[in-house]
This record gives C-alpha cells, structure tokens and sequence, in this order.
C-alpha cells in the first residue's frame, strides 16, 4: 500500500465522526460534506509523523473549518441555521426522505434550534466539549482563547442550551393537547383529523413484546400511521410518560402498555409503543383524568 493509499484509508475510518462534527455545527447536509472535503485536503498535505491523535487532529480541524464557515455566515447577516436546514432539505425541487432522516437522526430540529442561540465560538466549544468530549485544552487554540476563558464559554453555552431546551409548561399543555385529540379521532375513526395532527414524515416503532403480540415493527409517513391509529385507540387513556404527553392502556390501573409521543410545532413527529414489562416498570406513568 503506497502513502496516498493509506492517508485515505486512515482518513476514511474518521469519516463518520466528522461528518457527524459538521452537521451539527452547520445544520447543512451539503456544507458538512464540503467541510469534511477541506478537512481530507489539509489532511493529505499535513505530515502524518507529527500528528499523535489523528482523531483529536482531524476533529479540531472541521470544527476550525465549521467555525470560519459561521462567522462568514453571521458577517454576510444569513438566515438562523434552522431556516439553512429547512433549505437544504428541500433543495432540487422536493424533500429528500433520506437526507431528511439522516439530519434529524444525526442532529435533531430541536437541537439545532437550541444551538442557533449562540455564538459562533460558544457553538463550536459546546459541540466539540459537550456532545463530542473534545477535550478544552484541544478546543482553546481553535476559538484562539485560554483554556480558562473556553471553559468559561463551555459553560456559559451550556447554561444557555439547557435555558432554552426546557419545555414550558405551555409547550407541555401544548403537547397535551395535541396527543389528546390524536386519540379523539383514533377513538372516532376520523382518517381526516389524524393526517392533520401528525407530520409528512412521522415514524411508528414497536418494541418486540409490542410486535409479538400484534403490533407492526416501523412504519413512516402520514398515512400508514394514521391507518394504523384510526379506530383503535377505544382503551388508551391519556397520560404523562416521564412528564411528556402519551397514552397508555391500563386495565386496572396497571399499564400494560404506552405510547411515547413526540410532538414538535404543534405535530406529532414521532409514535413509540412500549409493551416490555421492564421498560414499562421504569417509566414514570401518570394516568390522567378522563376528557370530557
């Protein structure tokens, strides 16, 4: 294996991680690619004698790239990073389901809202520390400040992603709301009023305990899980499931299921069906009063 053989092959085992660097720092699937391509290029004219920790190496060199990319951003006055994913992933004409499942999976809406609250540099630090485990010490000369003063923003970004993160209990009612009339038109079979409540792209996952006793395993979109719902929910009663809107089925008082809803911009995005004993006994569940 010649020198370029094996500068790529290294290069490659870090892909993924990269990759998974850039999204959440740029909230574009196309600029993540862009900013890991820059990153194989400083890489193949780098000497690989004097690099230890190729990982630590090639992560700080993306974050670096991502950093520059944010700033230009915020001197050229562009739109939140939110609003730059929602382009991205509707560009050439239509949604990409796959592009779409990997940014939400990789990143998360809610995340990237969150994240657009800060600076660019507090960005780049609380990415790096918090969800990669970059250590300080690697991060101070990318953000060109004292280990102190990166430690400082570290937590100053972290304190602000959490004030932000925390659902309101509007948010709560909100979720409450919506889950409660999902399972008013299950209960009534109203095909109409389910599509309106659940997003394009909503996911259903049953646990195998669920999938044993009947349950379909995954489904995706709209219409499969508003088929799936519609006129079936007579015996779920509304519930708090770790303090989030859900439903459960309880005969007795004792749940021998639940449904996890998640619910975003007034949707619900995502349906989990929780039929495991064990699972269930760890959940903390809230039946609430009956609606009238």
């Amino acid at each position: 294996m010649d020198e370029r053989d094996w500068l790529g092959e290294q290069f490659e085992a870090q892909r993924p991680h990269l990759r998974a660097v850039a999204l959440r720092m740029l909230g574009s699937a196309a600029e993540a690619d862009d900013a890991v391509q820059e990153a194989w290029l400083r890489w193949d004219r780098a000497d690989p004698a004097e690099i230890h920790n190729l990982r630590g190496w090639l992560t700080t060199v993306v974050g670096r790239i991502c950093l520059d990319q944010l700033r230009a951003r915020t001197a050229r006055g562009e739109r939140p990073l939110t609003a730059a994913l929602a382009e991205d992933a509707m560009a050439d004409g239509g949604a990409d389901p796959v592009r779409e499942a990997e940014l939400a999976d990789s990143i998360g809406l809610a995340l990237l809202t969150v994240l657009d609250t800060l600076a660019p540099a507090e960005r780049l630090v609380f990415v790096l520390h918090d969800i990669f485990a970059v250590p300080f010490a690697e991060i101070a000369p990318v953000v060109e400040r004292s280990v102190d003063a990166t430690k400082m923003m570290g937590s100053r970004a972290r304190h602000r992603v959490r004030a932000v993160a925390v659902p309101t209990s509007a948010d709560r009612a909100r979720s409450r709301a919506v889950v409660a009339a999902f399972l008013a038109a299950s209960r009534e079979g109203d095909f109409a009023a389910l599509l309106a409540l659940l997003d394009p792209a909503v996911t259903f996952r049953a646990d195998p305990a669920a999938r044993s006793a009947g349950s379909p395993g995954d489904l995706t979109g709209a219409a499969s899980v508003a088929g799936q719902f519609r006129g079936r929910a007579r015996g779920a009663r509304l519930a708090l499931i770790d303090g989030n809107a859900g439903a459960v089925w309880a005969p007795g008082g004792t749940p021998t299921g639940a449904f996890a809803f998640t619910v975003a911009s007034g949707l619900i995005v995502a349906i989990e069906l929780i039929c495991d004993r064990d699972d269930l006994a760890r959940l903390d569940i809230a039946i609430l009063a009956a609606e009238r």
